[in-house]
């Protein structure tokens, strides 16, 4: 039997909280400090003796100035594809559940997210009909005016 039953723990969150402090280059003291946590106790999480609660991982996060997510991930609270997907599926659901928006603005604001995220969606958004575009002069063949 390991001594340390939080062995897994151990090795992820508290490395990475290790990690993420150290480039932070803040001591054990002054991370207690700016997260509102024990010293003792930061040190037991960093070493893997104690298993945080969510709440003191958001603090952590606050104090290293890194997302509550991804200690949160570390910590086994969440799943690391459940995080990453997240944010692109509220964004379209919040787009297409505006009832502010006409079909035509939620596509345009589809459209630039898209443009913005890559389209990774493998079916197609429906997008009105494409026109073709007048071409602008560029700056070395408009006329000058002096």
């Amino acid at each position: 039997m390991s001594p340390n039953p939080l062995n897994d723990l151990g090795s992820s969150l508290g490395d990475y909280l290790r990690e993420q402090r150290q480039s932070a280059r803040l001591s054990l003291r002054q991370l207690s400090e700016l997260a509102g946590v024990s010293n003792p106790y930061l040190s037991q999480i960093e070493r893997g003796l104690k298993r945080p609660s969510a709440e003191i991982l958001q603090q952590l996060a606050k104090g290293l100035q890194v997302s509550a997510e991804s200690l949160y991930v570390k910590a086994g609270i969440l799943d690391e594809e459940a995080v990453t997907e997240r944010p692109r599926n509220d964004v379209r659901r919040a787009i297409a559940d505006d009832p502010a928006l006409s079909a035509r603005q939620k596509a345009t604001l589809l459209d630039v997210y898209d443009s913005f995220v890559g389209d990774r969606d493998p079916k197609p958004a429906t997008r009105a009909s494409t026109k073709t575009t007048k071409k602008t002069p560029t700056t070395s063949q408009q006329p000058t005016g002096r």
